[in-house]
């Protein structure tokens, strides 16, 4: 370990003691204060904040589209990727002022693979069960990092089920990449009763208390699992504010949980499921919507002015359905999105490796 330093954030006050040799958002993770983030690989600029005060800062290596150079010399930086070596005041750029201080604790866990079995041609339901300890604390919509097996690397996949108290199991909608680092082990390696180590929960796609509010959730490939999570938990707890749910695939055979989806509107009655197919085969018999997720959206939806809007999946749908949601009313603060980036070498974009949660 190495020194500590007390990091101050702005507008809300809080204080909080950072090692050396952790980046700035962990150690606010390991002490319950929820800062905005994503990738935490220095990709997508979620935590992006400007520093008010000292400038003995370290930055792992990290995108320059996520922090371009002029920003860094003007003095922002990257909460996931910064590791402090004075006492800082670092101004936050997007925050929640109700979740900041509703972190749950971060844990280390073991767990064995229940099962792996394909839900569409390339994406797999994984069910692990807990054995150290027996249960893991998270909100839905969260996510852990799983350690990739005989390696250092972590992905970061989110739960698609509510909560672990159950038995001690955690379920995972994971798309397989060709070369994945992760992917390949889970298309080719892994077996039932193999053991993976986890870390977490992380993220902050978890749904906000705003009652009667309408909802739209927006998602696509394995953005599927937080925003199923968030489904079955106000189903659990009888959320009943009108609430769309918009998922985008190529063809039929790239649809999943849909019987599930479609049960859905008998606990939720206000609920609607609404899948799109943007490149239906000639044998997909399908009849339901055709085109871009974001076209079905424009289409059925006129004005939005307060709902909240939830949206999960690949980069160019999350980048489309943002300045959508806004002209549809969505005001931007009440528009939470969880953009699946790619991981690999963060300091050359190019070289990124396929694989995502």
């Amino acid at each position: 370990m190495g020194d500590k330093h007390v990091v101050r954030f702005e507008p809300v006050g809080i204080e909080i003691e950072v090692d050396e040799e952790q980046t700035i958002l962990r150690a606010a993770a390991e002490q319950g204060v929820m800062l905005m983030h994503g990738c935490k690989e220095g990709q997508c600029s979620s935590c992006k904040s400007f520093v008010l005060d000292g400038d003995d800062i370290e930055l792992d290596r990290y995108s320059t589209f996520a922090l371009p150079d002029y920003e860094l010399d003007e003095g922002f930086t990257l909460l996931c990727r910064a590791h402090a070596y004075e006492d800082l005041t670092i101004e936050l750029l997007n925050y929640d002022a109700d979740m900041i201080r509703s972190g749950l604790p971060i844990q280390e866990a073991i767990a064995v693979v229940v099962a792996n079995n394909a839900v569409t041609h390339d994406m797999r339901h994984l069910v692990l069960r807990l054995l150290e300890p027996g249960e893991l604390k998270y909100f839905p919509g969260q996510y852990v990092d799983i350690t990739v097996p005989g390696t250092e690397a972590t992905r970061s996949f989110s739960m698609a089920n509510t909560s672990s108290r159950d038995g001690g199991q955690l379920e995972f909608v994971i798309k397989i990449y060709p070369g994945g680092l992760f992917s390949s082990y889970l298309d080719e390696r892994v077996s039932v009763g193999d053991q993976l180590e986890l870390t977490g929960p992380f993220g902050v796609f978890t749904l906000r208390d705003n009652p009667g509010a309408p909802l739209v959730f927006l998602g696509g490939g394995a953005g599927m699992a937080p925003i199923l999570s968030l489904l079955r938990s106000m189903a659990e707890r009888a959320i009943d504010r009108p609430t769309t749910f918009y998922y985008g695939a190529r063809g039929k055979r790239d649809l999943c949980f849909d019987e599930e989806l479609r049960s859905l509107a008998a606990t939720l009655p206000n609920f609607r499921y609404l899948p799109a197919l943007s490149e239906p085969a000639a044998d997909d018999d399908w009849d339901g919507e055709v085109g871009l997720i974001t076209d079905v959206v424009a289409r059925y939806e006129k004005g939005l002015a307060g709902a909240d809007a939830y949206v999960c999946g690949p980069p160019p749908m999350v980048e489309a359905a943002l300045p959508l949601l806004e002209r549809l009313g969505v005001a931007q603060k009440r528009i939470f999105y969880d953009k699946f980036t790619t991981t690999g070498d963060a300091g050359d974009p190019e070289a990124l490796e396929a694989e995502a949660r």
